[in-house]
């Protein structure tokens, strides 16, 4: 995403830091919902971060994505924007998801084949990636 941003010269704010232990210790305390406890963290700390910087909206690139569940991630989304006051922009660019990855391809980025948890990385190694509503 960095190489993308810099490429064509967008401006953008990265969080550097992996909370591995808290992350993956909230995701265990709800492991049935693992999906929306991994939304509610990051998002939440997104909009944190542009409520510091005074930045009035935030979003993900989670919503291109065909393999993730859109109304979940639009849920918790609008739950944090009520939380914070920072607006969620949440526009389905799901349809543009081929044409992405063309231009990745095109512009030499790392296309990762998971969302970025642990267990969609097991799920991805053992074969089990399967399209999300």
């Amino acid at each position: 995403m960095e190489q993308f941003v810099s490429n064509n010269e967008i401006a953008a704010i990265f969080f550097r830091g992996y909370p591995l232990e808290s992350f993956l210790r909230a995701q265990m305390s709800r492991l049935e919902s693992r999906c929306e406890v991994c939304f509610e963290l990051r998002l939440s700390a997104t909009a944190e971060r542009a409520k510091e910087e005074g930045i009035g909206v935030f979003s993900t690139t989670l919503l291109i994505s065909p393999y993730q569940k859109r109304g979940l991630l639009e849920d918790v989304g609008k739950r944090v924007e009520k939380s914070t006051g920072v607006e969620f922009f949440c526009a389905d660019w799901r349809p543009r998801y081929r044409e992405s990855k063309t231009l990745a391809r095109e512009q030499g980025l790392y296309l990762q084949k998971y969302c970025g948890c642990i267990f969609s990385e097991r799920e991805r190694y053992l074969g089990k990636r399967r399209r999300r509503t």
